[in-house]
């Protein structure tokens, strides 16, 4: 647990106890047994995690099974490390806060919502849709007692000057994998990807969703998201792209896009 090993290392400095490890440094010449020094060194206090999950809702929608089994085990992993889990959602269905989730996140904040049916599956009871909105909001805590808050409202110049705080104290540590392509080409006959078969840069994973859309005559974000299993950010990102480049045509009345290039294997 992060907060007991924190505590124990502020209690041992405070103390001036000092910590220390056997270490073998060689072997005697003579004997040729090992040789083993005891080293000091001064532990250092572990960092708060916090682990924030956006719109759930959209990675449902891409993985669902895959999701609910991750974050099944990262809540319940979280409980014991004393790492914070926080997820959140504009969508309070029963399709995105599965039984599975609920049961991991015993403690849930629910604001306005638009029926009855929303709040029961955010709190298990009506309520959150008579919120007045604007920060007002129902907290469940984990014994199951709800109690009504309010937010507070933070302008954007204060959001600003937060973030500005939190990127002055450390550079950005990226995990690249996390929005590399680990898929493989989708087979389409007679279409070579520009990027040299780099299918992990961006313009191998253009190249793939162009070959998609000609040869399945659909061009749509969701549909995007299905074929590349990416974001919706992402598909969006492509589809823009394919507008200004003339693949395919702009939204209709109903949102449909019309498909400007042939199929590549023809």
């Amino acid at each position: 647990n992060i907060e007991g090993y924190n505590g124990r290392v502020r209690d041992a400095l405070a103390k001036g106890e000092l910590f220390s490890r056997t270490v073998q440094t060689g072997f005697d010449e003579d004997t040729g047994e090992p040789i083993f020094e005891t080293e000091e060194n001064t532990p250092e206090t572990l960092p708060y995690i916090v682990v924030i999950v956006d719109e759930m809702a959209d990675l449902m929608m891409v993985a669902g099974k895959e999701i609910e089994a991750c974050i099944q085990r990262l809540a319940q992993m979280a409980r014991a490390s004393g790492i914070h889990l926080i997820m959140a959602t504009q969508r309070p269905s029963v399709d995105v806060i599965t039984g599975t989730i609920k049961a991991n996140f015993p403690t849930r904040i629910s604001f306005q919502v638009t029926s009855k049916i929303d709040s029961r599956t955010m709190l298990s009871e009506g309520g959150a849709e008579q919120l007045l909105g604007h920060g007002d909001g129902l907290y469940m805590a984990g014994g199951g007692r709800i109690k009504r808050v309010h937010g507070p409202f933070v302008e954007d110049e204060e959001v600003n000057d937060i973030v500005a705080f939190l990127k002055g104290q450390a550079p950005p540590e990226y995990i690249e994998s996390v929005t590399e392509d680990e898929t493989a080409t989708d087979g389409i006959p007679g279409f070579e990807p520009s990027g040299g078969g780099d299918d992990d840069s961006e313009n191998g994973l253009y190249d793939r969703a162009v070959a998609i859309v000609a040869a399945d005559k659909k061009a749509s974000t969701s549909y995007l998201q299905r074929r590349l299993k990416i974001g919706y950010n992402r598909a969006a990102t492509l589809i823009d792209r394919m507008e200004a480049e003339g693949v395919v045509s702009a939204a209709n009345h109903v949102g449909k896009r019309e498909v400007l290039v042939g199929n590549h294997s023809e």
